[in-house]
C-alpha cells in the first residue's frame, strides 16, 4: 500500500477513535459527570458529555389507583453535578403536547426521587416507608406554559369564549380590599385558598415528600428548580436540586423516574416508573 494511503488510513482511524472517546457510552448507573455551573436548558451543550442511561418504566400496579395499559417505554437519563446542585435532565418520547390542564385533561408531567437520608438499604421505592421517607421533585407541563408566560385564564382553555372581565379583577375594586378578597373567595377559590397547585406559578416544579403511597404531601419549602421543551415529538425535562449529604461528589446513592402522559388520561397514581437506580456522582479532581 503506498505510503500516502498507509497515512490517510491511519488519520481516519485516529479521527474515528477521538470521536468514540467523545461520545460517552450507555450507562448501567445514572452518573452525574462534573461541571462548573449548571444550566437548566435541556439544549445546553453540556449534557452531550453525560453518560446516558436508559431506563426502562413499569406501570404502577401496585396500589390504587393502578395503570393497567402500559404506555411510555423508557426515559433517557443524563445527569450533572456542580458545587451546589446536581441535575437530571429526562427525555421521553410523547405523542401528543399536553399542557392544558382542564376537567378530563390532564397534562404531561415527570419526577425524580431521591432518599431521604444516605442508607446502605434504601426505601421502599414505590414512594419510601414509614420511618424511611423519600424527596420527590414534580414538574408538570401546564406548570411549564405559565411560567414562559401563559395567561392562567379560562380563553387559554377555551379560546372561543367571550368574558368581559373577572369579577374580583374589576378596575373599580381596589387591589387586596375586602370586597377584592371576597370576590376573589367566591370566583377563583383555590387561589384564595391558598392552593399551591393553583396558576399562575413562578417554577414549574414542586419538591415534595412522602413514607409510602398515601401519604405524598408537599415539602417546607421548594428548593428544587426545572425546565421542560417539547420538540419533535419528545419532552426534554432538567430537575435540578441542592447538593444534600448524600448526595457529595464521589458518594454513591440512588434514584427513582416517573413520567406520566396526559393523554393516556395519566394522573396521579397512574404513572409510569422506575425502580430505584444506582447514582454516582463523580469525585472532584
Amino acid at each position: 500500500m503506498p505510503a500516502k494511503s498507509c497515512l490517510f488510513t491511519g488519520l481516519v482511524a485516529l479521527l474515528a477513535l477521538a470521536g468514540c472517546r467523545r461520545s460517552p457510552q450507555p450507562s448501567l448507573d445514572v452518573i452525574a459527570k462534573n461541571v462548573e455551573k449548571l444550566s437548566l436548558d435541556p439544549e445546553d451543550r453540556a449534557w452531550r458529555h453525560a453518560s446516558e442511561h436508559v431506563a426502562a418504566l413499569l406501570p404502577q400496579d401496585v396500589v390504587d389507583p393502578r395503570l393497567l395499559k402500559p404506555s411510555t417505554a423508557f426515559v433517557r437519563v443524563r445527569a450533572l453535578a456542580d458545587r451546589n446542585q446536581v441535575a437530571f435532565r429526562l427525555e421521553w418520547q410523547d405523542s401528543s403536547r399536553d399542557d392544558l390542564a382542564a376537567p378530563g385533561r390532564f397534562p404531561d408531567a415527570c419526577a425524580v426521587q431521591l432518599p431521604a437520608t444516605a442508607s446502605p438499604e434504601p426505601p421502599n421505592p414505590q414512594m419510601g416507608e414509614p420511618g424511611r421517607p423519600v424527596q420527590i421533585t414534580f414538574w408538570r407541563a401546564d406548570w411549564q406554559s405559565w411560567t414562559d408566560g401563559r395567561k392562567d385564564d379560562i380563553r387559554e382553555l377555551y379560546p372561543n369564549a367571550a368574558v368581559d372581565h373577572y369579577p374580583f379583577a374589576a378596575p373599580s375594586l381596589p387591589k387586596a380590599s375586602p370586597a377584592q378578597k371576597e370576590l376573589l373567595r367566591l370566583y377563583a377559590p383555590a387561589e384564595a385558598a391558598g392552593n399551591r397547585r393553583s396558576g399562575p406559578r413562578a417554577s414549574p416544579v414542586e419538591d415534595l415528600v412522602a413514607e409510602g403511597p398515601g401519604t405524598l404531601a408537599p415539602a417546607p419549602k421548594t428548593v428544587s428548580h426545572g425546565k421542560g421543551i417539547f420538540t419533535n415529538g419528545a419532552w426534554q425535562v432538567v430537575i435540578a436540586r441542592p447538593l444534600e449529604p448524600a448526595l457529595n461528589p464521589g458518594s454513591r446513592t440512588v434514584v427513582a423516574f416517573a413520567v406520566w402522559q396526559g393523554s393516556q388520561l395519566e394522573a396521579g397514581a397512574r404513572k409510569m416508573r422506575t425502580g430505584w437506580i444506582p447514582l454516582r456522582l463523580e469525585p472532584r479532581r
